[in-house]
């Protein structure tokens, strides 16, 4: 991958906060909106969601899920040309207390300020999606097979 699209996507995964949500339900595909934070190095992404949204159940069943972020759109001509990365993942649930919970917390919180009083609802977690491959478009003729790995390095950009 070129050092442009390692950027573009390093700037895509540090500012976008909403993603696409896949799941299974039912042995059919879902998707969700959820709102997301990043690890610092890429290692993971992190969703606090409902217990009661039908993607939570879906999660607690089968932990195999999908992310898809894109770059916003900015109304050019050709909107398949925007950048965007889709992630096939496991998603773990994040008991409160275990290590590594309180600074993601903060730092979801700090993201997203109204989400702390979700914090105090028993029917609401954190969730940790850990990649395990995706597939990164960044332009037109540009698409490139990630690993954990290469999302980790992008990270230092």
């Amino acid at each position: 991958m070129d050092v442009q699209s390692e950027k573009l996507l390093a700037r895509i995964l540090s500012t976008t906060r909403i993603a696409a949500l896949g799941t299974i339900r039912d042995e059919e595909p879902r998707v969700s909106m959820v709102a997301f934070i990043a690890a610092l190095d890429y290692s993971a992404f992190y969703v606090h969601v409902s217990r009661l949204a039908q993607h939570t159940v879906d999660m607690q069943k089968n932990k195999q899920v999908s992310l898809l972020i894109a770059e916003t759109d900015d109304g050019r001509a050709d909107p398949q040309t925007l950048a965007r990365l889709s992630i096939r993942a496991s998603a773990e649930f994040m008991e409160n207390g275990e290590p590594g919970y309180a600074p993601v917390k903060k730092m979801y919180i700090e993201t997203f300020p109204e989400s702390e009083q979700l914090f105090q609802l028993a029917d609401f977690g954190l969730w940790r999606i850990k990649p395990k491959g995706a597939r990164y478009v960044a332009g037109f003729a540009k698409a490139f097979n990630l690993t954990p790995e290469t999302l980790q390095k992008v990270s230092q950009k």
